[in-house]
């Protein structure tokens, strides 16, 4: 049984390689205009749906296969390889994304399904611990696989079904403290478990980015008189 789940899944992500290749790939279109800023995709051809852009890369899912992310660098722009590096340490864990296939660029990774906390703040969610404990379990590993997490924040961390997963390791080999997950959990015990969970207020999303931008200044400030 185990091996006809296994060949079963193969055939499944030859068919999306194949897929990605014939269709995705002719037909899409990256560019990075500012390196600073999230790429730009044009022509997204039916009935692929982008999920979202970062810095680097696009991510996009296809409706028959809701398991698996299709995450493509746009041309020119570095961290392919280190990505690819990521994964093979990260191995499997339930904490974590996995690498299914990997080559010019292209990743096709596990779909994580899920609220980011950031969005569980703007909705009103409740967190719990549990969500918090699980991603520093989730950190601690990827240290023992020789990764430093990196750049972790609340909108690269999330929640399913009362658990934590991180999103994006792509930074995890980059030089780094930490220092914005910390940051989040001081948010976390200090202010919105006891003050705000109990209501289950839904803070907007104006707001929200209000703070953020005074978190980027004030971090920016830090490190510059560190």
């Amino acid at each position: 049984m185990i091996d006809t789940d296994t060949n079963i899944a193969q055939d499944l992500l030859q068919q999306l390689i194949t897929i990605v290749d014939q269709d995705l790939l002719p037909q899409v279109r990256l560019s990075s205009i500012r390196p600073y800023d999230p790429i730009e995709v044009r022509n997204v051809p039916s009935p692929w749906k982008l999920l979202g852009t970062g810095n680097y890369a696009a991510v996009f899912a296809h409706p028959n296969y809701p398991d698996q992310a299709v995450k493509i660098y746009a041309p020119g722009r570095p961290g392919f390889e280190d990505e690819v590096e990521v994964y093979r340490r990260i191995g499997q864990h339930p904490g974590f994304s996995q690498c299914f296939y990997a080559k010019d660029n292209v990743l096709i990774l596990k779909r994580l399904h899920g609220v980011t906390l950031f969005d569980c703040l703007n909705q009103g969610l409740r967190i719990p611990t549990r969500v918090i404990f699980d991603i520093d379990q989730a950190l601690a590993y990827s240290r023992q696989r020789g990764l430093r997490p990196h750049d972790v924040h609340g909108k690269n961390v999330m929640m399913k079904d009362g658990r934590g997963l991180v999103v994006d390791i792509s930074d995890f080999l980059n030089e780094g403290t930490g220092s914005a997950w910390t940051d989040f959990k001081r948010f976390y015990y200090w202010i919105y478990r006891p003050l705000l969970s109990p209501l289950e207020l839904a803070i907007p999303l104006n707001l929200l980015n209000m703070g953020r931008a005074a978190y980027r200044g004030l971090r920016g400030l830090l490190n510059r008189s560190a």
